[in-house]
């Protein structure tokens, strides 16, 4: 089971989502995970009752699941997924790389045209028809190897130029996690002084992640649109994480909570499944911060 979760908010269409990416990416399973309880739920749910509550989608073995809410926090450019074509994996890959293009594009906005930049011979950045964001790359000759998915987090708005804290954090925080590339600003730019990081990745465990600074302001930054899910083994680990992650107590809600940075986590059982079985469950994580395993109903 993977350590970090990426959850994509949708505005009721989860399983209609699931559905479309499993049609667009390649290696891509989607299904319903969970379904809202029958009964038992506050007012303002009570539309939710018996439809589903999570789908996930498994893109080439990497995990990601779909919340199904409301229209409270669409997804915006601060937290994309990053696929990364290698042509000495595929050696169609930048044909690969154009199909996916064309089927995400297909009824979404195009961000960053797809093209030729200086790191990557072919690159682009869209938004789907759901407000998810995808960074498409084919890898250059020089470039390390990475996983087909990554996780990739833009500092921008008020987090602009943390990027390197950021990475400190997070590779201090999570067991098994390894520095990777580390780019810096030759000189001051913008907002960032020289040296300070401007694009970096890390890896925790067989998971990658990228942070990224905006070099420009823009008028976006971390919501609850993306979260990060922190599968955690025992209310030690929930405790342990919950302690350094969870830094806004307004914003605590259910194992939600925010960072130093604003970005939004999960940090909850790795079995959560077999936890939230029953509606009074599910009741009483609704009235839960952190979540904690002894007060669920036996």
């Amino acid at each position: 089971m993977a350590k970090i979760v990426p959850n994509i908010w949708c505005d009721g269409h989860a399983e209609e989502s699931a559905a479309f990416y499993a049609s667009v990416l390649p290696n891509t399973t989607g299904a319903v995970l969970a379904r809202y309880p029958d009964t038992g739920l506050p007012a303002f749910q009570q539309q939710m009752a018996g439809k589903p509550l999570t789908a996930e989608v498994v893109i080439d073995g990497y995990q990601v699941i779909l919340i199904n809410a409301g229209p409270e926090f669409p997804p915006n450019p601060s937290i994309s997924l990053l696929l990364t074509f290698d042509p000495t994996r595929d050696p169609d890959a930048t044909a690969t790389l154009d199909r996916v293009w064309a089927g995400l594009a297909d009824g979404g906005e195009v961000l960053r045209p797809l093209g030729e930049y200086p790191f990557s011979p072919r690159y682009g950045w869209v938004r789907d028809r759901y407000g998810m964001t995808w960074q498409l790359i084919l890898r250059a000759d020089d470039q390390p190897p990475r996983p087909f998915v990554m996780g990739a987090i833009l500092f921008c708005g008020a987090a602009q130029n943390r990027a390197g804290p950021a990475l400190e954090l997070y590779t201090w925080l999570f067991d098994d996690a390894e520095a990777g590339v580390r780019q810096t600003y030759p000189e001051v730019s913008g907002a960032a002084a020289a040296g300070a990081v401007r694009y970096a990745d890390f890896a925790v465990g067989e998971q990658w992640f990228a942070v990224m600074d905006a070099a420009d302001t823009e008028d976006f930054s971390f919501t609850c649109g993306v979260s990060l899910q922190v599968n955690c083994a025992d209310q030690a680990e929930i405790d342990r994480y919950w302690e350094v992650l969870s830094t806004v107590p307004a914003a605590e809600q259910c194992g939600w909570c925010v960072d130093r940075f604003g970005v939004s986590w999960q940090v909850v059982p790795a079995d959560m499944e077999s936890v939230m079985v029953t509606p009074e469950a599910y009741t009483a994580m609704l009235g839960m911060k952190k979540i904690v395993l002894a007060d669920f109903p036996a």
